[in-house]
């Protein structure tokens, strides 16, 4: 794909775009369709884009294997702890409404920690896969 400069440009253009996206189904999780799991999936599929395009060895360079071992049991640890934390709090394993002064702001902000946990966990596992299969090829 090196001598292919439309895609290359194109894809330039398009990834922040896609990040865009990625961190806007996010963050909108909690009030319409979309979430972690989604967007993780998005982040993913954004990284495998930039891999086809621009080569594996790149991608890896962007994100390093360790980074996306280190990825998958942070965002279970993020997730984990979010539960946790209204234990401390003497209330039910994920009952946010302790996290912050206001119940209602308590369960926002629960939720965009649950889901930055779900996040960091599907895009760590999808590129993981990725890369797992790049090395069967080899």
């Amino acid at each position: 794909m090196k001598l292919d400069l439309i895609l290359r440009v194109t894809t330039k253009v398009i990834i922040p775009f896609i990040l865009l996206f990625a961190l806007y189904v996010h963050f909108h999780g909690d009030f319409g369709p979309g979430g972690g799991f989604q967007a993780g999936v998005i982040a993913a599929g954004m990284l495998i884009l930039y891999a086809i395009i621009f080569g594996v060895e790149a991608a890896q360079r962007v994100v390093p294997r360790a980074v996306v071992h280190v990825m998958v049991p942070l965002g279970v640890l993020i997730y984990a702890m979010t539960g946790l934390a209204a234990f401390y709090f003497g209330e039910n394993f994920l009952n946010y409404a302790p996290l912050a002064h206001d119940p209602k702001h308590g369960h926002h902000l629960g939720v965009i920690l649950v889901e930055s946990g779900v996040i960091t966990t599907v895009a760590g596992t999808m590129v993981s896969i990725f890369y797992a299969f790049l090395e069967r090829g080899r």
